[in-house]
């Protein structure tokens, strides 16, 4: 047991005990003290209050809310300045609780209660099956009989029965109903409606009449009571996910309430994308009607999606070949090329539920007869569904399954990346100021232009997993499929090829007219995590774009598990490509003449930097001995290649060589503890709404480090 709190009752009437809650409420209960960034806070209780507007209590449960106070303890290097303590408010690379909280000094966070009651008994359970697709109840059974599995999985999902089993087609006893928060301004009010019921299509599928409905929130009734699913839409002052979940019974799985809550940045930010890609303000007073339709698209498929968690329902990143088939998937726009040159919109985001959300759902919420053989019939679902390649892999298959991909498209994860890139490529060259409305800074193109300029930047990650990639299935004894094997040796060559292709210094350029027209940012407009590193100071860096895009590269392709998964694979079958053919094919660009232009030469030497320092990062950190002696001996022979630079190299690429050749031979003459740290440039945040940069040029730990190499997008 977890005993959470122990007190004394104050009173007793008739059975009824009077209790104060206060010292069980003004606690740090999630641990937000030592998780504030950055530095240390600890809670003080006299600045910490019961929050009496989102206290209050319904027939089913009682909500009480508490808004606790942080404060800041000051580091070893005292208050202010350089030297530790609390950073000022106006330091552009503090993004920590001072970029959102009214001063750096202390955090008020509300942390909220619910004490829920249980339902009654009459909820059936649903075994769980990992190829479903949903979020399961795990659990230990220790009546099980000897030979039974004692671990029992349940499907997570709501109470849904038909009135009459035997029919095909039955309204429901009770059906799911969800409300939106009324508060959602129009248009985006209607686009999360018609979104959110797509669902109805999968209950419709699965045998149900108008089982699935979504309406607007009552006035006077409490988004907190636990008889409503809702739908939120709320505001913050920084990225962050939208979320889909669920108050479940954790005896059974059976959801009781669920939760959305949709960020209105997210509509925005595809806005934003959209801009950067059209540039679409020939006049810079238009309010072009495509963006508009744009953002929308992408809110339906959201509230969709976030719904979909509610509803028991994990992430499908499944490539299929019946094309998109799931609303649970993280969409990236795809936008095609016409034969004119012009952007293709029209199939920007999906509409409507999509083949696999009707398969789950008719596997989590069909109501079979009585005397039907349920795991049969379940089985018979999935079954089916494998014949048209409807299936499901999720979050943990990203990165080492060929085709399980976020933010991506299509099924030829070097072709889809071949193809964004020529749609960047055109978007790039007519970018300009056409993208931001008259009367904007022009120093605010750049908002315009990072999502733009890394619009591949998710398609490369599909296609580093097909280096290395598995090809495997969630495989049942019995079921007569080939569980796993490893990509083609074309599948991976061709892969390799499109990401090699991605570093060249023409795709990497900026246009130089649109050098020429960004200025430093006025007065007013500070640089933030959402734009490019500097190196330059305040005027705008025309090299380090490239080095964000060429680390993306690097760093997906030279990930120690999956290095090491190529050497396991080369071994097993050396028609496959190794590590050393990749790091042979990343290096080789470097190893021609420099082009003859300055800009791409510049930018050539910058991509050879990177390769470089990433190739060392591999050598010291990682867990595979073999990894580390082939990445050692890339930098051995690239060495002897930079010790031969000519003199009539020019100075430029005669000291480009002569520091990496220090670099190089300090990493092979020392012990890895001693090799100096090195400053490494962050990329602005991607996934639409990802983790943030913490600050823009962040010293990483010495490349000894294993945790050196990345993170979570």
């Amino acid at each position: 047991r977890s005993v959470l709190w122990g007190f004394t009752a104050l009173a007793e009437t008739n059975g009824a005990v009077l209790v104060d809650l206060s010292d069980f409420l003004i606690r740090d209960a999630a641990d937000f003290g030592p998780r504030l960034r950055p530095g240390a806070s600890r809670l003080d209780a006299s600045r910490s209050s019961v929050y009496l507007p989102m206290t209050m209590n319904f027939p089913q449960n009682t909500e009480i809310e508490v808004e606790l106070t942080f404060v800041r303890q000051p580091s070893e290097g005292g208050r202010g300045g350089g030297g530790g303590g609390f950073p000022g408010f106006g330091d552009p690379s503090f993004e920590g609780v001072g970029s959102v909280a009214a001063t750096a000094e202390s955090a008020s966070l509300r942390l909220h209660h619910s004490f829920v009651q249980l339902p009654d008994d009459g909820y059936q359970p649903r075994v769980d099956d990992p190829r479903a697709g949903y979020g399961a109840l795990v659990f230990q059974d220790y009546s099980a009989s000897l030979g039974e599995p004692m671990t029992r999985r349940f499907v997570e999902r709501h109470r849904l029965e038909k009135r009459d089993p035997t029919a095909a087609i039955s309204d429901p006893v009770e059906p799911i109903v969800y409300y939106l928060d009324p508060g959602t301004p129009e248009p985006v009010r209607s686009a999360l409606l018609e979104g959110a019921r797509w669902w109805n299509q999968a209950y419709e599928a699965a045998g149900y009449r108008d089982a699935f409905r979504v309406e607007l929130l009552p006035e006077g009734t409490s988004p907190l009571d636990i008889r409503y699913n809702v739908i939120n839409w709320v505001h913050r002052s920084t990225r962050g996910w939208s979320f889909g979940g669920s108050v479940t019974d954790p005896r059974t799985g059976e959801i009781l309430k669920g939760v959305v809550t949709l960020g209105s940045l997210r509509i925005r930010q595809d806005y934003l994308i959209a801009e950067g890609l059209l540039s679409p303000y020939a006049t810079g007073d238009e309010r072009p009607p495509e963006l508009v339709e744009w953002g929308l698209a992408r809110i339906r498929q959201l509230a969709a999606h976030e719904v979909g968690h509610t509803l028991g329902l994990d992430h499908n990143y499944y490539d299929s070949s019946a094309g998109r088939i799931s609303v649970m998937d993280y969409p990236h726009p795809l936008v095609t090329l016409g034969a004119d040159g012009s952007l293709d919109l029209s199939q920007v985001y999906d509409t409507g539920i999509g083949a696999w959300d009707k398969v789950a759902i008719t596997y989590g919420y069909q109501d079979f007869p009585d005397g039907t053989d349920e795991s049969a019939a379940l089985a018979q679902i999935l079954d089916r569904a494998w014949v048209d390649d409807i299936r499901f892999l999720t979050n943990q298959d990203i990165g080492i399954h060929p085709r399980a991909d976020q933010w991506s498209n299509g099924t030829d994860a070097a072709a889809e990346l071949t193809r964004m890139m020529d749609v960047r490529r055109v978007a790039l060259a007519r970018f300009g100021e056409n993208a931001i409305r008259r009367g904007a800074p022009l120093a605010t193109m750049e908002e315009a232009l990072v999502p733009l300029y890394l619009h591949h930047r998710f398609q490369v990650e599909a296609a580093t997993s097909v280096l290395g990639g598995v090809d495997y299935i969630y495989a049942m004894r019995g079921d007569g499929r080939v569980p796993q094997g490893p990509a083609s040796s074309a599948a991976q060559r061709s892969a390799l090829g499109a990401l090699v292709a991605t570093l060249a210094p023409s795709e990497l350029a900026l246009p130089r007219p649109l050098l020429a027209r960004l200025p430093p940012r006025p007065s007013g407009y500070r640089r933030s995590r959402e734009l490019f590193p500097r190196t330059t100071g305040e005027a705008f860096d025309a090299v380090t774009p490239a080095v964000v895009a060429a680390g993306l590269t690097a760093a997906s392709l030279l990930q120690p598990e999956r290095a090491a998964r190529m050497v396991q694979q080369n071994a097993l079958d050396p028609t496959l490509p190794g590590l050393g053919e990749v790091l042979d094919a990343l290096l080789a660009p470097s190893r021609a003449p420099r082009p003859i232009d300055g800009y791409l030469a510049e930018i050539s030497r910058a991509v050879e930097r990177v390769v470089i320092d990433r190739t060392i990062e591999l050598a010291t950190g990682a867990a595979m001995p073999q990894v580390r002696a082939v990445a050692a001996l890339r930098l051995e022979e690239h060495l002897a290649h930079l010790s031969n630079t000519p003199e009539s190299a020019g100075e430029a690429d005669i000291a480009h060589a002569g520091l990496l050749v220090q670099d190089i031979q300090r990493f092979l003459s020392r012990p890895a503890a001693e090799v100096a740290p090195r400053v490494q440039l962050a990329d602005p945040p991607g996934a639409p709404i990802g983790e943030p940069a913490m600050d823009w040029l962040r010293r990483i730990e010495p490349v000894c480090s294993a945790e050196a190499a990345g993170s979570d997008p």
